[in-house]
């Protein structure tokens, strides 16, 4: 499982804060994969992933407006990214969540867990340099 790591920082404290929010939201949904006791997970599977969506959402507004503020070049293709990510999430198929929770939640953790890794690792770092 994925956690917050020193070279994830940014250097910038909202934003930091707020990724160190996301950590917290994935490792979540892997706390409730890993919960074998609990028989119906669809209802909190949906929660999760309504505020896994919301808190993107509030997080990329945050982190758009500040790449805004210091005049960052590249803030058009960081905005797509962005746009995907929060698509992905809204088209969960809730469906495939209530026919298998658990092979779903994996599957929606493993896509949540690689993006942040490499979106903050290889996208959001330029932000700071450049």
């Amino acid at each position: 499982m994925i956690s917050w790591r020193e070279e994830f920082a940014l250097g910038i404290p909202q934003i930091d804060e707020q990724h160190k929010k996301l950590f917290d939201i994935a490792e979540r949904i892997y706390e409730l994969f890993k919960d074998e006791f609990a028989i119906d997970k669809y209802d909190r599977i949906v929660e999760l992933i309504e505020e896994l969506k919301d808190y993107t959402i509030y997080h990329f507004k945050t982190e758009e407006e500040y790449m805004e503020s210091i005049g960052y070049k590249k803030i058009f293709t960081h905005k797509i990214e962005h746009e995907k990510f929060v698509d992905k999430i809204t088209n969960v198929d809730l469906t495939q969540v209530d026919e298998n929770h658990d092979a779903y939640l994996l599957e929606i953790l493993d896509f949540v867990v690689k993006w942040i890794e490499k979106h903050i690792l290889e996208r959001d770092k330029k932000i700071i340099s450049g």
